[in-house]
């Protein structure tokens, strides 16, 4: 195998092999997470169901990634009643959409890594 090449893979780019580019972030990384921080990038707010139905997925799911975000500030949650029925608003935070940026920064910046020249 030659130098500077993974086993099964093309050769490292010099700009790749020089320097290892800084970690992605692990919360925003995952599908669902993703999904929430997108969708709320593009929407001042959106309802749990909203965001559900949007992602496909189920309510246990949707909980567990939105509170994961929300423990790290980048969404916040309001709950309130309509009536008698309980209602949940999601919003993106400013911590949220620059965290969404500097990922989407960094994912742009690996794909152009990995452009040919």
């Amino acid at each position: 195998m030659a130098r500077g090449e993974a086993h099964g893979s093309r050769p490292l780019r010099a700009g790749l092999a020089a320097s290892a580019p800084p970690a992605l972030d692990r919360l925003i990384h995952e599908r669902i997470r993703l999904g929430i921080v997108s969708v709320l990038a593009v929407n001042e707010s959106l309802s749990f169901n909203d965001l559900r139905e949007l992602l496909r997925t189920t309510d246990g799911n949707l909980s567990v990634h939105a509170r994961k975000l929300e423990r790290a500030g980048y969404i916040v949650c309001e709950k309130y009643f309509e009536g008698r029925l309980p209602r949940t608003i999601y919003r993106l935070t400013a911590t949220g959409r620059r965290a969404l940026e500097r990922y989407l920064d960094h994912m742009e910046a690996l794909i152009q890594a990995m452009r040919p020249r």
